[in-house]
């Protein structure tokens, strides 16, 4: 990594000393690979794709480059780029390298903060994405938002089919199920495709978001699709957590999920009667992404990270989203 990488950086950055510079894998990151990357001029964040086979419109790096570049002048906060290799010319692998911004990502443990304060300033990141012009921002191209949700049941459908596990029939009926209770999209925006507190660099003195991260999924689509996720995330006292997602928010002190979503709605004005949908999607989505975790840990592309036993996740996942879905 450091024989082209620390040259290309020296250049980049103006300063001979990343030239001799050491590499840290940052442990957490279930899908690309990120290394913390020092030497005497500082510190660097690196952002690649897992080892082994990569998956047809996974881990693109082209599109977490774009969209970050596009946002350095909005209100959505996030790092900057500073060296861009989407053709893989450095490592063998597309990848780029951004700055370390200052603050904490939360997981396990809550740092000496108001969680309800860190709540509002994550929703209000969330309005901020779902909010950019994406005109001025030059992403009108970024995808179709027509036809978001239907596309998106389809896609991590054949996701499922991909990753080759049989007898887990949950994951099939959720995602028959939501194809038959599709609702009129609402709206339409950039939306991140991954946004949870995790995904966010948090300022410890003032509670705000530094950074949102891991722009991979981002695209332009339903903004719904976005509030689902992070409410599928969002677990409460006395819930089960995900075995793959922190589950920080079962906490004292930190809204439920319907004052979350009460929140979203007024800071963006979003009609919120078919949420449910959302959610019961989210849980499609987290299945399969669990699964094929599962596939690549064993496979050995995490770069030796070991998330524990996955067994019977994915269907405990799309079984509580047929329970959501039932609710509708």
């Amino acid at each position: 990594m450091r024989a082209r990488l620390g040259p290309a950086l020296a250049e980049a950055l103006k300063d001979d000393a990343w030239r001799d510079l050491e590499a840290e894998l940052i442990t957490g990151g279930k899908s690309n690979l990120t290394y913390r990357l020092r030497s005497a001029a500082g510190e660097v964040i690196l952002r690649r794709p897992p080892e082994g086979e990569v998956r047809e419109s996974a881990h693109d790096m082209g599109r977490e480059i774009r969209v970050q570049k596009a946002l350095a002048e909005t209100d959505v906060p996030v790092p900057e780029i500073l060296l861009a290799d989407a053709a893989g010319d450095l490592l063998g692998v597309p990848s780029y390298v951004m700055s370390a911004v200052p603050g904490v990502v939360v997981r396990d443990k809550l740092p000496a903060v108001d969680p309800r304060v860190v709540a509002g300033n994550l929703v209000r990141a969330l309005a901020a994405i779902h909010t950019v012009d994406v005109e001025k921002a030059g992403l009108t191209d970024f995808g179709r938002p027509e036809g978001f949700l239907s596309r998106q049941i389809r896609r991590w459908s054949r996701q499922w089919e991909a990753v080759g596990q049989d007898g887990v029939l949950a994951v099939d009926e959720l995602a028959a199920a939501l194809a038959a209770a599709l609702p009129v999209s609402t709206g339409q925006s950039l939306v991140h495709g991954d946004f949870r507190l995790d995904n966010c660099v948090l300022d410890l003195s003032s509670s705000k978001i530094n950074a949102v991260l891991d722009w991979e999924m981002s695209t332009l689509g339903d903004p719904l699709a976005d509030l689902g996720l992070l409410l599928f995330y969002w677990r409460e006292p006395g819930e089960q957590p995900w075995l793959l997602a922190p589950s920080i928010t079962r906490t004292l002190g930190f809204p439920r999920r319907a004052e979350i979503a009460s929140w979203y709605a007024e800071a963006t004005g979003a009609d919120l009667t078919h949420l449910t949908v959302y959610l019961a999607f989210a849980h499609l989505k987290f299945a399969v992404i669990t699964e094929d975790i599962n596939v690549r840990v064993r496979s050995g592309a995490m770069a030796g990270q070991d998330f524990g036993d996955l067994t019977g996740e994915a269907a405990r996942i799309a079984e509580a989203g047929l329970d959501v879905l039932g609710k509708v």
